[in-house]
């Protein structure tokens, strides 16, 4: 069985008197462990796909298994249960608490999850030290370059080891260098942990960091392909 398994989703969101269709029957399937990329241009339907995938919003048709569970039409706190024990999120723009150091940041989901306060610190400085921040856990968000704030929001993502981690275009604020060093992060996490990766971007070089790249054009899969030049992505 599948890990994630989605059949004929669609999405479409009231607009006046009609309704604007986002996605036209998505069918796709992941497997535990894979490294997984999602294209396509502005307006293609990759978010909404993902805000779905990501247990942040519900297909308004089609049926979505998560680890053999129909989360299709889950209620907002059935979702929230699932998000907070299976799947852990890095986007674009960081989403830190600015006046809370990158240890207080990375234990946030540990709070909700009701994890007592010596276990959440001791997880937060492990998750810290291996994302390469050991010497930068006391510091505040504005004191950190845009590459440590991301890897403040990955040492979130992974510290409640949800098997899932979604990232929606992570590289979008970052330079070219900064880039690298985070995709060579995802890139170890999926080899070394075995985390399920699904990446959300525009950029090809970027999508080459994983193993398999679905491109998706006005709500529909264009294309599904492994990728077989990845070495080149790594470079």
């Amino acid at each position: 069985m599948s890990l994630i398994d989605v059949k004929n989703i669609k999405k479409s969101y009231p607009l006046g008197d009609m309704n604007l269709n986002i996605l036209k029957g998505i069918n796709l399937s992941v497997e535990a462990g894979e490294f997984v990329a999602i294209m396509g241009p502005s307006g293609s339907g990759k978010s909404t796909l993902m805000n779905i995938l990501g247990c942040l919003d519900i297909p308004s048709s089609g049926k979505y298994l998560l680890d053999g569970i129909d989360v299709s039409k889950m209620k907002p706190d059935q979702l929230a249960e699932i998000r907070n024990k299976k799947i852990g999120f890095v986007f674009q723009g960081f989403n830190l608490l600015s006046r809370t150091s990158a240890l207080e940041n990375v234990e946030l989901p540990m709070v909700y999850a009701g994890v007592p306060a010596e276990e959440r610190f001791q997880r937060a400085k492990k998750a810290l030290e291996k994302v390469g921040l050991k010497e930068r856990m006391d510091h505040l968000p504005n004191q950190l370059s845009g590459g440590q704030q991301q890897r403040v929001a990955i040492a979130r993502a992974v510290v409640n080891d949800a098997p899932i981690i979604f990232a929606d275009e992570p590289t979008g604020n970052l330079d070219t260098k900064m880039s690298i060093e985070i995709m060579k992060l995802f890139t170890k996490l999926n080899d070394e942990t075995g985390k399920t990766i699904i990446l959300v971007t525009h950029e090809e070089d970027i999508a080459l960091y994983s193993k398999r790249i679905i491109k998706v054009v006005d709500g529909e899969i264009q294309s599904d392909e492994p990728v077989l030049n990845r070495s080149l992505g790594g470079e």
